[in-house]
């Protein structure tokens, strides 16, 4: 038995096919019947291709010269089978293939920061950190400042939005002043960062957001409550 973590787009079909499941994995039977028919009654439907196979994402057959040789993608990986003429040999990451029908997977192998040896993931402990896993190799990536990164969308977006993120992660913990406390601001209102003067907080509808002040400029408290832009160093007090 094996045990594969799966989109749960797929929960209705591996039901259909009597498949249990224990949290969010499904534990498969790599030896099941239905997969070692797929891969002993495979007949290759033109000389030279490369097919995907009828249940498992990520195995494919290459045809060559009319011979089938069954091939499996990296881990985490699946066969792309967008190609019309079944003439693209391609494995992508799993969250980038349609696997449709084709619901099996070879079970995880894991590498630090990686679930499976290829993938993009999220930080354990940091909502604004993501790994890029190439083969068991985890390359660290930071969204910029006020960003984290969504496991959903698998993008950066502001951190109020990604349910992952603690309050204290949330721009910094940073807490916009309550409603009607400041006077003479519109929509939104400005503020500092306590210790850098290249970075400030953006407060709408009482949510805060962490922004940055372009290379070369810092940022510069304005004359009222809640206001101020990003300026030149040297037009800044106190620089």
């Amino acid at each position: 038995m094996i045990r594969a973590f799966l989109n749960k787009s797929f929960d209705a079909h591996l039901t259909k096919h009597g498949l249990a499941k224990e949290s969010d994995c499904w534990w498969i039977d790599n030896t099941s019947d239905e997969l070692v028919s797929a891969q002993d009654t495979f007949k290759c439907p033109d000389d030279y291709g490369f097919y995907p196979h009828s249940v498992s994402c990520d195995k494919y057959f290459k045809c060559d010269n009319g011979v089938a040789e069954l091939k499996t993608c990296g881990n985490g990986l699946a066969f792309d089978a967008s190609d019309p003429k079944y003439l693209t040999e391609n494995c992508d990451y799993l969250h980038n293939t349609d696997c449709g029908d084709r619901a099996k997977l070879e079970p995880p192998i894991t590498a630090p920061h990686c679930p499976r040896l290829y993938g993009i993931f999220a930080d354990e402990a940091k909502c604004d950190t993501f790994w890029n896993c190439w083969n068991g190799e985890a390359s660290r990536y930071q969204c910029s400042p006020g960003l984290a990164y969504d496991r959903e969308a698998r993008v950066c977006m502001w951190a109020d939005q990604v349910p992952e993120c603690k309050t204290e992660e949330v721009a910094n913990g940073f807490v916009c002043p309550a409603a009607g406390e400041l006077s003479n601001v519109g929509s939104f209102s400005r503020h500092a960062h306590p210790e850098d003067c290249r970075k400030y907080y953006i407060c709408t509808e009482g949510v805060a957001r962490e922004l940055g002040c372009p290379i070369g400029t810092v940022f510069k408290i304005g004359d009222t409550d809640g206001s101020g832009n990003c300026e030149d160093p040297e037009d800044v007090p106190g620089w």
